[in-house]
């Protein structure tokens, strides 16, 4: 299984600067959506074990969620280099996961 970082004190700057495919998750905990769409992203993320998996608990007040212009959770950013790729809004299936990770896969 892929290890998760947790953060939520990385700043944009840090995320603009990281190198390679990385995976920006929105979400909170308690959050229905979020806790369902577990499965789907672990799953999606086996496949690509060299791309970072970066779990932020957000909410009101968040700059960091606020700076990324996310409305609804979860939201996955899909980052190449620190630039965004792609974006999924409350994804409904492994395979859309999957194919946004090709997106930035190395």
């Amino acid at each position: 299984m892929k290890t998760i970082e947790q953060h939520n004190q990385i700043s944009r700057a840090e995320i603009d600067r990281l190198n390679g495919a990385a995976v920006i998750e929105f979400g909170a905990s308690w959050c229905e959506y979020c806790q369902a769409a577990q499965p789907m992203i672990a799953a999606a993320l086996l496949q690509y074990p060299n791309a970072r998996h970066i779990r932020i608990e957000d909410g009101k007040g968040q700059r960091l969620g606020r700076s990324f212009a996310v409305k609804l959770w979860p939201t996955l950013v899909f980052l190449k280099n620190g630039g965004e790729s792609s974006r999924l809004v409350r994804p409904e299936s492994t395979q859309v996961i999957i194919d946004a990770l090709d997106t930035i896969s190395l």
